[in-house]
């Protein structure tokens, strides 16, 4: 031990987010008090924590795993592992050498480790002020009771996310039918507590409104860009049933319905591991998978065959591969296919090819927007097809919007449809980057598009022409987007919705609408809007790849154009 620091754990994190130990070799000690394939927790025993520094830490050993509980000094160099350029750090030690410790104190009581329990009271404080808690409790133990409820479902990574409504309600949120949590337009960074449990076999798969019928009890982790509860044992729940919600629209004379479907890069092939850039995540079997028909089945069978899909995330016909395929005809004739054996009738299909590589998404897929119409029903105006903004800045690798006109038969009225997926959110800074934290890189090139468009819109009205902006905005109806957006000539029919119903997309709890419909004022009277609920709030299995078709909800919209 000539070399190392002999060093408590509190020492070794320091007070600030970066350890003032960073690449020196160090000795500590403690109980293990969370075991990961990568490494375990540490944390001194029989200590009051502070509030202002952890008493715990991780130790990186993937060769080696020590008993939970065990009491162990170790020996290694300390390291701010940062996982990406904007996350925040967090201070290990990368092990070299290890012994056990005696588990008793002089007392002969034993070594144990008291967890911090998370309640409202604990968690109810601004966000600089839950960050800076949040940090200081860095790996510590932690636990949250049972009888809490499950607001966003499973994925398949094991991660849950829970509102704590035992002992008491939260009523600082807006909930939804299903116990849902909607997305605070005053705090829409809120944390919400959650845990993940990392072996697949002990994770249960849940729907939104699940109840936690133990407690969970583990380490606080930082990863994927926000603290989570390490779980290592398996939890009881009680099941909620999610049924899928059906339209109450149908088509009919002299108005026309328009279904909103983002289809998650959706492709009918399975592609080559040697064609793609990330053989692990773009190789995938979206028609062996169901998906095809189960985006079939929420056009028909929930969306009562509406006159017009406008379909988002539509990939060229080999899919991720990287080739100079553009063209995405199979994967219309495929969908189309499916829903025919439904409908007993044959949609059309329209969009406007992308430029190879041109558009964003996933690469080589040439993603792109565009549109399914019943012929029996709609006449398409095929010269007004077009996507715009292609010289505009703003839409620089970015999904084009796709404009189209079409006539309903039996009034003989037009309905201009803007079918657009604005640029991502992915961009944006979690709630915990040491710089920025929240910020969104993209949202001033989102205002910027949403400018763009809404130009589009004046001219339309200009020209006596009824319109109809939808798709994934990737933004909510509080934010500048979408203002910028409605400006003074439109309204969003999102808002003619009770504000416990306006939720499309689940982001880690946190229900919310990034899919909206537009329409001119003078159109508000004759327009009526529904989202379809249950896509977004049905689990997954932990540790298989989702066969959701969406992980949005689809909206859809009723539009009378009888004069």
């Amino acid at each position: 031990m000539e070399n190392y620091s002999k060093l408590s754990i509190k020492q070794v994190q320091g007070d600030s987010l970066e350890s003032p130990f960073a690449g020196k070799d160090v000795c500590t000690s403690g109980v293990v008090t969370g075991v990961l394939k990568r490494g375990f927790f540490l944390q001194t025993p029989d200590v009051e924590w502070d509030g202002v520094s952890s008493d715990a830490i991780f130790v990186y050993c993937p060769d080696w795993e020590p008993d939970l509980g065990a009491v162990i000094q170790v020996e290694g160099e300390v390291i701010n592992y940062l996982k990406h350029d904007t996350a925040k750090p967090v201070t290990q030690i990368h092990m070299q050498a290890a012994r056990p410790l005696k588990s008793r104190d002089s007392a002969g009581k034993p070594l144990s480790v008291t967890p911090i329990e998370f309640s409202q009271q604990l968690l109810a404080r601004d966000n600089p002020a839950l960050v800076k808690m949040l940090n200081a409790l860095e790996g510590m133990l932690v636990k949250i009771h049972s009888g809490q409820t499950f607001i966003a479902p499973s994925n398949p990574f094991g991660d849950y996310v829970l509102a704590l409504d035992s002992p008491t309600a939260d009523t600082s949120a807006i909930r939804s039918a299903n116990n849902g949590a909607l997305v605070d337009k005053d705090n829409h960074l809120r944390w919400f507590p959650g845990f993940r449990i990392t072996n697949y076999n002990h994770a249960p798969r849940v729907n939104v409104g699940a109840v936690l019928l133990d407690d969970v009890l583990g380490p606080l982790n930082y990863r994927a860009d926000a603290y989570q509860i390490s779980q290592s044992v398996p939890v009881k729940v009680e099941p909620a049933f999610i049924g899928l919600s059906k339209s109450r629209f149908k088509p009919s004379k002299g108005a026309l319905t328009v279904l909103t479907l983002n289809c998650f890069n959706l492709d009918p092939h399975i592609e080559s591991a040697e064609k793609v850039k990330n053989p692990r995540q773009d190789v995938d079997d979206d028609w062996g998978e169901g998906r095809f028909h189960t985006l079939a089945q929420a056009i028909v069978l929930q969306a009562n065959a509406p006159d017009i899909v406008a379909l988002q995330e539509i990939q060229d016909s080999d899919g991720a591969e990287l080739t100079e395929v553009v063209d995405a005809s199979r994967t219309y004739a495929l969908l189309i296919d499916a829903i025919e054996e439904l409908s007993q009738f044959r949609y059309e299909w329209v969009d406007v090819n992308p430029v190879l590589g041109a558009d964003g998404g996933q690469p080589g897929g040439n993603i792109r927007n565009g549109y399914l119409y019943n012929p029996n029903r709609v006449n398409l105006i095929e010269k007004s097809v077009t996507t715009f903004g292609v010289d505009d800045p703003a839409f620089e690798d970015s999904r084009k919007p796709l404009l189209a006109v079409f006539e309903e038969q039996a009034s003989r009225q037009k309905l201009a449809c803007i079918n657009l997926h604005l640029a991502s959110k992915r961009h944006q800074n979690s709630l915990f980057a040491p710089l920025d934290p929240g910020v969104d890189g993209k949202l001033e090139v989102r205002v910027a598009q949403a400018a763009c468009v809404s130009n589009m819109m004046r001219d339309l009205h200009q020209q006596g022409l009824a319109y109809y902006v939808t798709g994934d905005f990737n933004d909510t109806e509080h934010s500048a987007t979408l203002a910028t957006m409605v400006a003074d000539h439109s309204v969003n029919l999102v808002e003619s919705l009770p504000k416990d119903e306006r939720y499309d997309y689940n982001h880690r709890g946190k229900l919310q609408v990034l899919m909206h419909g537009l329409v001119h004022k003078s159109m508000e009277s004759a327009a009526q809007y529904e989202i379809i609920h249950g896509n977004e709030l049905l689990g997954v299995t932990p540790g298989e790849e989702s066969n959701k078709p969406s992980d949005h909800a689809y909206v859809i919209a009723k539009l009378s154009l009888a004069q």
